[in-house]
């Protein structure tokens, strides 16, 4: 067996144990898990014709709610066939919920295929971002619709409409210092508390101005702390690989310093918090970590070190990141840094 299916199973386990400590009818469900690339559209039907502003693409891959997710318009990875079949699953699935306004469906695209997550008939939290974004105004056209009139009179062509000549990334805001003892790590949960906008002629720039408007300002010291479950170690090496290379000085525990190194990224090796000085409590409390990377184990028992590592960071103003996804998507950001950005740019939704 191998190393990963025996720590599916102790997760497996754990989360049983969790639920099972409180008795109920019916307490478990089993579902299939598909990891690709979640997409999500807001679109407004009048009963017979669609009209859909843009396809928004998540950076963080599904698993993570779609509202603590970074968003970018246009979609920039999926295929014209993924996107045509989305514009048709939209259609199709408005007429079938006999859909006369807004409607939201977020996607899942695998290679070319797609697949639903969820409709919901009603508008989103991300009406007011693909509005702003392409300039069509869905909720009053929603409105009109609403009372009687089409998509057509109101003089818009149905169907998906063309994509912006720019980026625009979505970028979720957190409040987890003012919420103590709050679990910080992403998931199907919703945390966010507001969101801003990056917008530019480029992807990278984009997401650098997003970044910004959120309030990760890097770098400071050039130093972090990375610890990651066994299952994220392959990625947080080539993650580690470019911070390495953007000059920063990387701090891990034991088993993610190993694979680091054993990979060629220099990583220094701390203890955990229980252990003798100095540990990453140490190192953070000492205000010289730009960034902790800590990606938890499926459990939330606040009596980890995981936990206690995020939730101090946090409250000391460290900047935390606990998604593979939005560390990689940091990276990128940092590495176009020193491009010559126009920060004017940023807006707040």
């Amino acid at each position: 067996m191998s190393s990963r299916i025996e720590q599916i199973i102790e997760e497996i386990e754990e989360f049983m144990n969790i639920i099972n400590r409180i008795a109920q009818d019916h307490p478990i469900l089993v579902d299939k898990y598909l990891q690709g690339k979640e997409i999500e559209v807001d679109a407004v039907c009048d009963g017979t014709d669609i009209l859909i502003p843009g396809i928004m693409e998540h950076i963080e891959r599904t698993g993570v709610h779609s509202g603590d997710s970074i968003s970018v318009y246009p979609a920039p990875t999926i295929s014209d066939t993924v996107k045509a079949k989305i514009a048709d699953y939209t259609e199709r699935l408005a007429k079938a919920l006999h859909v006369k306004g807004l409607i939201n469906i977020q996607f899942i695209a695998i290679g070319e295929d797609v697949y639903v997550i969820e409709v919901n008939p009603r508008s989103s939290r991300t009406v007011p971002y693909i509005s702003k974004v392409t300039g069509i105004p869905i909720v009053d056209l929603a409105t009109e619709v609403i009372i009687g009139k089409t998509i057509k009179e109101l003089g818009y062509q149905p169907g998906l409409q063309p994509e912006a000549d720019y980026f625009a990334i979505k970028m979720p805001v957190f409040s987890f210092e003012k919420i103590r003892g709050a679990e910080i790590s992403l998931g199907p949960e919703m945390k966010s508390t507001g969101e801003c906008l990056g917008i530019a002629k480029t992807f990278n720039e984009a997401l650098y101005k997003a970044f910004l408007g959120a309030g990760v300002d890097l770098p400071k010291h050039k130093q972090m702390i990375i610890t990651v479950k066994d299952a994220d170690k392959g990625e947080a090496v080539e993650i580690g690989r470019r911070f390495e290379k953007l000059g920063y000085t990387i701090y891990a525990t034991r088993s993610t310093a190993a694979a680091l190194n054993e990979a060629g990224v220099k990583a220094r090796k701390v203890n955990k918090i229980s252990q003798e000085s100095p540990t990453v409590m140490d190192l953070i409390l000492g205000h010289k970590i730009d960034l902790v990377i800590d990606t938890p184990t499926q459990g939330r028992d606040k009596s980890r070190d995981g936990f206690l590592i995020r939730r101090t960071a946090i409250e000391t103003g460290v900047n935390c990141i606990t998604a593979m996804d939005t560390a990689a998507a940091l990276v990128t950001s940092l590495e176009n840094a020193n491009d010559q950005f126009t920060l004017i740019d940023i807006a707040a939704i």
